[in-house]
């Protein structure tokens, strides 16, 4: 992402655009032509801790050679957008994790890119609030390329449209959401068990998550086998993160 952003130099390799009328062009012969074009949230934004919500939204605005117009009209917006249209008076420095996540975000979108690149979007955030990212994204997603890496799985299980999964930076997998859970078909399991059993269970089987039954009072467990863990076990239909468990347990990342 630092290379396709230009934060970092490739020591191989191309950055090449298409433009509408099928021209390619090296992104490095471009220069800031090919970065107008790039909203860019990094994982570890540097954001300026003294000013207000609104003064640096106006800031990345004139950075990006936004219209007083066109910023008096987009930055309400994607504050309301992002749940800080409220608070736009505060200073960052006094902001929460997930706030300051929100506003890395937002100046990511602030100018319309083509290109969107998103370093982890909804890391810190609560689960209605990485709700409402992940609704934001995909409201705008319909003209542009945008690139998420992330390792919040279902974050991107329903709005991603190729999903690559990367160990050690190298391609492992390449495919849509519905191809990659195809492929573990059968291999996802409901399994009742009682509570004494449940970490010889975690030691035998990839266990992916617990539950109580509230009926039975059982525990129930969700695991990814190749084989029917007990004979009491059900298939159920398997997941992203089912996938992503099943081909790398914890090691992988998600693009």
């Amino acid at each position: 992402m630092n290379i396709l952003t230009h934060n970092l130099d490739a020591n191989s390799g191309e950055v090449l655009y298409i433009n509408d009328h099928g021209q390619i062009k090296d992104s490095r012969d471009m220069g800031i032509h090919f970065l107008e074009k790039i909203g860019f949230m990094p994982q570890y934004p540097g954001l300026y801790p003294n000013f207000s919500i609104e003064k640096f939204m106006w800031y990345m605005a004139v950075l990006k050679g936004l219209s007083k117009a066109d910023a008096k009209k987009q930055i309400p917006e994607i504050l309301t957008a992002v749940e800080l249209n409220d608070v736009i008076k505060r200073k960052i420095g006094a902001l929460s994790g997930g706030m300051k996540q929100r506003l890395a975000l937002a100046q990511a979108v602030l100018g319309d890119p083509e290109i969107l690149i998103l370093d982890e979007p909804t890391a810190g955030l609560d689960p209605k609030q990485r709700i409402a990212i992940r609704n934001f994204i995909s409201k705008i997603a319909f003209n542009k390329i945008v690139l998420i890496a992330t390792h919040v799985v279902p974050d991107i299980e329903f709005i991603a449209r190729d999903i690559i999964m990367l160990k050690k930076g190298v391609i492992v997998d390449n495919a849509p959401p519905h191809e990659l859970t195809k492929k573990i078909e059968g291999k996802a399991w409901n399994v009742p068990c009682t509570e004494s059993d449940v970490h010889l269970m975690q030691d035998k089987f990839r266990v992916t998550n617990i539950a109580r039954d509230e009926d039975t009072g059982e525990v129930l467990l969700r695991i990814i086998a190749d084989e029917q863990p007990t004979d009491r076990s059900k298939t159920v239909a398997p997941t992203l993160e089912d996938y992503y468990l099943y081909v790398f347990g914890e090691t992988a990342s998600v693009l």
